[in-house]
């Protein structure tokens, strides 16, 4: 029965934690690759191409005092506000660990939407992911609307 009990145990254990890494996974693969285009030109950026001064790639190296390619910089048609977190690029509108600024990091089971940390599952404005808003008169549950 001890030894029953103490199986069942390992075994739920390997689970929770095979979930949580599965989770975190697919929150990085989310972020993988993704660009930032410029809402306007940056002057400071040396570049031959025109382009290259108007892409900003994700987690880019930036410094305050010397290159400082990404503070308070809008992107995306305003979908994105860059800040250099730690001497990277990070949209503080959307990165769950830095939303609304950066080193705010949003509780587990939130998302950072708009820069504030969201409870998605419960939130009939951001129901299941940001910015999906429910009809009138049906509940945010689980993150589905009108589950039943």
């Amino acid at each position: 029965m001890a030894s029953t009990l103490l199986n069942l145990t390992t075994i739920l254990i390997i689970l929770l934690s095979l979930h949580s890494h599965l989770s975190f996974s697919n929150d990085i693969a989310e972020e993988d690759g993704e660009e930032y285009t410029v809402d306007s030109p940056l002057a400071n950026l040396r570049s031959r191409s025109r382009f290259l001064a108007t892409v900003i790639k994700k987690g880019a190296h930036c410094d305050p005092i010397t290159r400082n390619v990404c503070n308070g910089v809008s992107a995306n048609k305003g979908a994105s506000l860059l800040h250099c977190c730690k001497k990277h690029c990070r949209n503080v509108l959307g990165d769950k660990n830095n939303c609304g600024r950066c080193g705010n990091k949003c509780k587990q089971g939130q998302r950072c939407c708009n820069g504030a940390c969201i409870n998605t599952a419960y939130n009939v404005n951001h129901c299941g992911k940001c910015n999906k808003k429910c009809a009138h008169g049906l509940k945010c549950e689980y993150g589905y609307c009108g589950y039943a």
